[in-house]
């Protein structure tokens, strides 16, 4: 599962440099605050719609101090705190405001043994030219308030080797003193607990692979660092003892099968350092590695590998992966766990050994699954896999049968070594792309998301019990709609198994595929929509893709050669002969009025050139649309398109929906992601767009939010607001 990611929006400027050392004021409590103009705030509770974990989880760090206190860090969603007494994860970053929507994925993270109330994260999830700096949080509270640190250089929570680590540490002789390893810029050190950063003398210089320094662990009082960009015969692991001179380790493996070290973990009783290898960083593309360990005492270097890749799978083919996580117990010497990596044909596990290395177990040979709390890791199977993209392993320094496992959907856990479930409660991760709430049956919301498609949510508080919609299983949804006029009628389009269309005549509950879908939507599905009566379906592909029409219920297609390429097609919710779409690449307004046969242009000379611009109509009314135009503002037609003003009280509208109105009021409300002053936030408006009030606040913001919101048709006040990363949270008045 690859977490999906904003694509190149309003972000922070600024290449990196080769020495960081910030000039930026540290600030106390939440990392940045985004505020809005507008009227008095309403009290909003704010909640996670339970999904149950849904993306990856790239690292898991226990405290080796306190009992029970360990923390997580995802790709894309913000990093968590485990609260043991509650046996729930607390999200630690949803301050991260739009503007920063780029510090939402979390590279590293760090703890002081010594000060179990420290806490460290570095925050960054591109390094490229579009994407802004990293920067550094460092809390005192666990992570409850936060100081920041902007750095000059970027970090990468998001690309090739996320899985690696952690490349954040406290020097293990002074905990004033932090290292953090860079992808593109080397090796940089704080000597004021992270306040701020210069860049190091290093050994290796970076590369266009943009790996760097991918693991920094403590051995006694020497600091290790792994290093991504070399060729498989240039050292990858360095050392220090004093903090200022690094050497590369001698007797280091070579080859291909040593060429990245992935993870490293330190036996403090047997002073053994067990490092993982892969021929890439992962967490795709692996197909060798190893496990070797080095005897610190002495200098001498041990294979350790429970299985070479390069053996014949059970089909024939070669079984080829690399090796990602490891973890020693810190009460018996000898005890160390280890995983395997992108092993797609015999499927990833973790092998244990109590002696050393010297023989293995593999857990995943007696593992036992309950996976009833989030079904959907069943994938439309009878039971859940072992798992994929087990980089992140960790194994609690107080009891030494707790393991728990990251995946590309969850955090996977155990007592007992045999039994498995997900310790997920609290942590969801869900990139998610639309959302549809009904105005009446079983389910207040259904949604479609990166990875792992459409869910129906017949509970906003557990797991949807049917888990993703199967029949087929979509990775990655691309459009859903349900017919206005009969809600029980759904249609959905993503990358499936069995076809990349479907529809439902329960409101979203069971799903049949169409049964024939356009050849275009084999390599391009893209948004689909259903009229008011469901009679009719449109389906749009990629911008130079014409759009289809079906009025069939997906049983044949036919082209609409007027329909603008590339558009989203939005249905008129009263009048189902009318159809309406917005071509972004001219700013022109096309409208319908046969049932979607034919498109002609109406109101034109409106801003062009993005395709995230979002045409809506308003629910029950016929003609009635607003525009989402960004930066450009919120512009509304009550004409059906042929003319639109631009509605004064809203600087930028990113994206808009609606809800149950006020009581006395005659228009449903409007819920906004975008700004009315300086700040973009979540804002509720009860009188047609005239006035806003701000609904979110600075805690909760969640970096980018600007791909769906709506309301509940039926309860006053609930939004619900998908995020790129934090899944999808609900709001209601307090």
């Amino acid at each position: 599962m690859h977490a999906s990611s904003p694509s190149r929006r309003t972000v922070l400027a600024g290449a990196a440099a080769a020495a960081a050392l910030s000039g930026a004021p540290v600030l106390p409590g939440r990392a940045q605050a985004a505020g809005a103009a507008g009227a008095a705030r309403p009290a909003y509770r704010w909640r996670n719609v339970v999904q149950g974990g849904t993306g990856f989880v790239t690292g898991v760090l226990f405290h080796p101090a306190v009992r029970g206190l360990a923390y997580a860090r995802t790709d894309i969603g913000g990093a968590y705190r485990w609260e043991d007494r509650t046996g729930r994860w607390v999200p630690l970053v949803d301050h991260i405001g739009w503007d920063d929507w780029n510090l939402l994925g979390v590279e590293a993270m760090a703890v002081d043994p010594a000060h179990p109330d420290r806490l460290y994260l570095a925050l960054g999830t591109y390094a490229q030219p579009w994407a802004g700096n990293g920067a550094v949080l460092r809390s005192e509270d666990r992570g409850a308030t936060w100081r920041r640190t902007d750095l000059t250089v970027q970090l990468g929570a998001n690309e090739d080797g996320r899985g690696c680590g952690e490349r954040l540490l406290v020097d293990p002789r002074d905990s004033d003193t932090l290292w953090l390893g860079t992808r593109h810029d080397g090796l940089l050190r704080s000597a004021d607990r992270g306040a701020t950063w210069q860049a190091v003398p290093f050994p290796a210089a970076p590369s266009a692979t943009g790996q760097g320094v991918t693991l920094l662990v403590a051995a006694g009082r020497t600091v290790y660092a792994g290093w991504g960009d070399a060729n498989g015969t240039a050292p990858n692991l360095y050392r220090t003892a004093d903090g200022t001179t690094w050497e590369a380790v001698p007797g280091q493996p070579t080859g291909t099968a040593a060429k990245v070290p992935v993870r490293a973990a330190y036996d403090r009783h047997t002073r053994e350092l067990y490092v993982t290898y892969a021929d890439a960083p992962g967490p795709n593309g692996q197909s060798d590695g190893g496990v070797h360990k080095l005897r610190t005492t002495d200098g001498k270097w041990t294979e350790v590998t429970p299985v070479r890749p390069g053996g014949t799978t059970g089909d024939g083919g070669r079984d080829s992966f690399g090796y990602g996580g490891v973890a020693v117990d810190a009460r018996r010497p000898g005890t160390v766990v280890v995983s395997t990596n992108n092993r797609w044909a015999e499927i990833d596990t973790l092998f244990r050994s109590t002696d050393g290395g010297r023989s293995w177990t593999s857990l995943k040979d007696t593992a036992v699954f309950d996976v009833s709390e989030t079904p959907f890791l069943t994938w439309g199977g009878d039971r859940p896999k072992f798992g994929w993209w087990i980089q992140a392993l960790a194994l609690d320094p107080y009891d030494s049968r707790h393991v728990v496992y990251g995946t590309g959907a969850t955090l996977y856990g155990t007592r007992d070594l045999t039994h498995w479930a997900p310790q997920i409660r609290g942590l969801e991760e869900a990139s998610v792309r639309q959302l549809v709430s009904p105005p009446a049956g079983e389910a207040h919301l259904l949604s479609g998301c990166g990875d792992i498609g459409v869910m129906y949510h017949e509970r906003l508080t557990a797991s949807p019990s049917r888990g993703m919609a199967s029949n087929p299983v979509f990775g990655t949804s691309t459009g859903l709609s349900l017919a206005p006029a009969r809600p029980s009628y759904v249609v959905r389009a993503g990358w499936g198994d069995h076809g990349n269309g479907a529809w439902s005549g329960d409101g979203g509950r069971t799903w049949a595929p169409f049964a024939a879908q356009p050849d275009m939507a084999r390599t391009a599905p893209g948004p689909i929509a259903a009229n008011a009566d469901g009679s009719v379906l449109l389906w749009s592909f990629g911008p130079g893709d014409p759009g289809f029409r079906s009025a069939d219920n997906g049983a044949t297609w036919s082209e609409v050669a007027t329909f603008p390429r590339g558009a989203a097609p939005v249905a008129d919710p009263a009048d189902p002969r009318r159809w309406f779409a917005f071509d972004t690449t001219t700013g022109t307004l096309f409208a319908g009025t046969d049932g979607g046969r034919t498109f002609t242009a109406r109101a034109g000379g409106l801003p062009s050139g993005d395709r995230e611009f979002q045409l809506v109509a308003a629910p029950g009314r016929s003609g009635d649309l607003w525009l989402s135009l960004k930066g450009n503002g919120l512009y509304r037609s009550t004409d059906g398109g042929e003319s639109f003003r631009k509605v004064d009280s809203c600087r930028a509208s990113y994206t808009l929906g609606f809800g149950k109105a006020a009581e006395g009021a005659s228009y449903p409300a409007l819920y906004m992601v975008g700004a009315t002053g300086s700040g973009t936030a979540v804002h509720r408006s009860d009188d047609e767009a005239r006035t806003w009030v701000r609904v979110n606040d600075d805690r909760h913001q969640w970096g980018w939010t600007g791909a769906a919101i709506t309301g509940d048709p039926r309860v006053y006040g609930r939004v619900y607001v998908a995020t790129n990363g934090r899944g999808i949270q609900y709001g209601e008045p307090a």
